[in-house]
């Protein structure tokens, strides 16, 4: 076993990495569990070697480990510990007889008493050295003999102290949370301490018996051990209620809100490990837990680990009554967990329908922000509303069909059959630029800041300065149609009907790899700037090395065209023309799941989209359907068209955190051209 290393605990309670260093470590506290470790450094704790334990408080926080208040048995320190990495640790319970001991060799370990030792097998505390155990530690003993009394009959003795005493270190604290010199030396320093001043529980319906303060008196001057041998005769002669009496007195001592005695920075670090629904009903306990799980930044983190976006829309600060304050992180929080929940069986309001290109296909569809912008095969592209379902305007100036677009703010770029490409202001419906060169159809583009690289018909790529409209470079290579084109600012992907993927340095027109492996077309690309993946007729997926070509896996199991993919952090969606939709792990290639079963397509999967919670797909069956992304699970049907299975098509769909905007149509007239807008947006007020 590797030897702990030094490191300081700010606090007291952070989990620590260790390295190599020799034994021993005087004045530390060494403690250890299983290969986890940690060195509490300068804390008030028994500077004894061989140290007992006894469990004050457990917590186990989720995806962090477990929160020991420890106290020892012995000189009565209280110490919060936190052990990291422990998520199989259940929460211990302060009435369960746990012990916590430090073995050299083998680490810190939470063992639970023999039954022998609990239920009448123990000694008694007749001839015990019981001078050094510590005012809590001899409080609890006592205690739990008065519990085994009321469980199992006066022929109970308390248990063995099992360890030999230590000298009690004068050491005082710098951590601010128990210090040695305010350990309690009689039950009325203990209320004093937890805020509860000189009240207790007295019987006032007698009198006081005769000789009692002489016998308190001699009593006082008794030894420590002479003290508990008398109370330990005391409790065998007391009947169950006087026992039940004095429990009632001592217990709630024990009850103490470990959260309370940290410092808030330590007790927001605590909670921050708590899933949110915890943090809710933690805000239920008392005053001090709720202003602390209102905390703005806890919910911040929350937030981005979920991924939702800055609530910009909610006041910074909202005094909702006096002492408390309202998170506007915590309110985006509940707002996405209700827009979530809206997406999953929320009620179906009608969609808006937005008509508009009569009979004919819509080819492209871009969605942001509140602006949707269609492509048609009629020439031209039409910008909608989202919010009111008005078109707002149709940009004419194409003389073929469009077959691609971009949109980034107000910009619009369109790619047609007529070869050129068009920059246009989303606002007026003014075409800034039209740029001319390539010679056959512009199937493909994507659009990175200031430059929109174009993929078309003529094998060529080309790159375009959206705000002068000039050429700034031409990638040849292929020697068939491309069909798809990536680009992150400093490399072009580029898949296309020669079987090849291409990676491309655009500044200097040079190809850096070809990509090869695919026996037929490819149709589908995805890059993230480490990996491309690509998609081909042959019915396989690749997934490639961007740095140095080599092809990493080949994700195999589709029977037919994989026609849409989506990347996003490892994780790639496929959709294909088997009618199934798969779920890759690309850095293992393992299929995580694949989405089928009685209520999958039932035909092409024409378009896909996900986020982390959902996948959501389209098909030519004439449906969109919702998905569990981490199960695979088949949620509910989001569109079916009444001509699905007869003609009807969803061709296109993109949707963002609160609407899903779907392009369908037929191929025969059975279904009017149209866009559809669902909304699973939430009222806050």
């Amino acid at each position: 076993m590797s030897k702990p290393g030094k490191a300081t605990l700010s606090h007291g309670l952070v989990p620590v990495d260790l390295k190599s260093a020799k034994e021993p470590l005087p004045h530390q506290t060494v403690m250890k569990i299983f290969s986890i470790s940690i060195i509490a450094q300068g804390l008030p704790f028994c500077r004894r070697r061989f140290s007992s334990v006894k469990l004050h408080v457990c917590m186990c926080v989720p995806r962090s480990g477990l929160i020991l208040s420890c106290v020892c048995l012995y000189c009565g320190v209280l110490l919060p510990v936190l052990l990291p990495n422990l998520p199989f640790l259940t929460c211990l319970s302060m009435s369960t007889l746990e012990s916590v001991t430090y073995l050299p060799e083998k680490g810190l370990y939470c063992q639970r008493l023999p039954s022998s030792r609990t239920h009448g097998g123990t000694e008694s505390l007749k001839g015990k050295n019981t001078e050094n155990m510590g005012f809590y530690g001899t409080l609890k003993m006592i205690f739990y003999k008065m519990k085994r009394k009321l469980d199992h009959g006066s022929e109970v003795r308390s248990f063995s102290l099992g360890k030999k005493p230590c000298k009690v270190s004068e050491y005082t604290s710098t951590t601010g949370l128990v210090p040695c010199s305010a350990t309690p030396t009689t039950f009325g320093d203990l209320r004093a301490a937890n805020g509860q001043g000189q009240q207790r529980r007295r019987i006032t319906s007698v009198q006081p018996p005769t000789g009692l303060q002489e016998w308190l008196k001699m009593f006082q001057s008794w030894s420590g051990p002479e003290k508990l041998l008398a109370l330990d005769e005391l409790i065998d002669s007391c009947e169950p209620t006087q026992v039940k009496h004095m429990m009632q007195v001592i217990e709630p001592q024990f009850q103490r809100d470990f959260i309370s005695l940290l410092p808030k920075e330590l007790a927001l670090y605590v909670l921050s490990f708590l899933e949110p629904k915890d943090l809710l009903q933690a805000a239920q306990t008392c005053r001090y837990w709720r202003i602390l799980a209102e905390d703005n930044l806890l919910w911040r983190e929350k937030c981005k680990e979920e991924g939702i976006d800055e609530p910009l829309h909610i006041k910074r600060r909202k005094v909702i009554k006096p002492g408390f304050i309202h998170s506007p992180w915590k309110s985006a929080y509940i707002r996405q967990h209700r827009i979530d929940t809206n997406w999953r069986r929320g009620e179906l309001k009608s969609p808006k329908v937005l008509k508009g290109h009569d009979d004919h296909v819509i080819t492209c569809l871009q969605f942001c922000g509140n602006r949707i912008v269609s492509g048609s095969d009629d020439n031209t592209l039409k910008v909608w509303s989202a919010v009111t379902g008005k078109c707002l305007r149709t940009l004419v100036g194409h003389t073929g069909g469009v077959w691609s677009s971009q949109m980034r703010d107000n910009i619009i770029i369109s790619g047609s059959t007529d070869r050129t490409l068009k920059v246009w202001n989303a606002e007026t419906g003014e075409c800034i630029h039209t740029l001319y060169g390539h010679t056959s159809t512009v199937r493909c583009m994507h659009l990175h800041e200031k430059r929109v690289v174009s993929g078309s018909r003529d094998a060529t790529l080309r790159v375009w300065d959206i705000e002068t409209g000039q050429c700034l470079h031409v990638l040849m290579g292929h020697v068939a149609a491309v069909r798809c084109v990536q680009y992150d600012g400093r490399r072009v992907v580029s898949g296309a009907y020669d079987f090849m993927v291409k990676v491309w340095d655009p500044e200097t027109e040079t190809c850096l790899h070809t990509l090869q492996g695919h026996t037929n077309r490819v149709y589908s690309l995805q890059f993230d700037g480490i990996h491309v993946v690509s998609g081909s007729l042959d019915t396989s997926i690749r997934v490639w090395d961007v740095e140095t070509g080599n092809c990493i896996h080949t994700l195999t199991g589709h029977q037919s065209l994989t026609s849409g993919m989506e990347l996003k952090d490892n994780i790639l969606v496929s959709g294909n023309a088997d009618s199934t939709v798969k779920i890759w792990d690309i850095k293992t290639g393992q299929c995580l799941q694949t989405l089928q079963g009685p209520n999958k397509h039932q035909s092409a999967v024409t378009c896909l989209q996900f986020n982390k919670n959902f996948v959501i797909t389209s098909s030519d069956d004439g449906t969109v359907k919702l998905w569990d992304l981490k199960t695979g699970e088949f949620i509910r049907n989001l569109v079916t068209l009444e001509s699905g299975g007869s003609g009807g098509v969803v061709w296109r769909i993109r949707a963002s955190n609160t609407k899903l905007v779907c392009a369908v149509g037929s191929r025969n007239g059975t279904e009017e051209t149209k866009l559809l807008v669902l909304d699973f947006d939430v009222d806050m007020k």
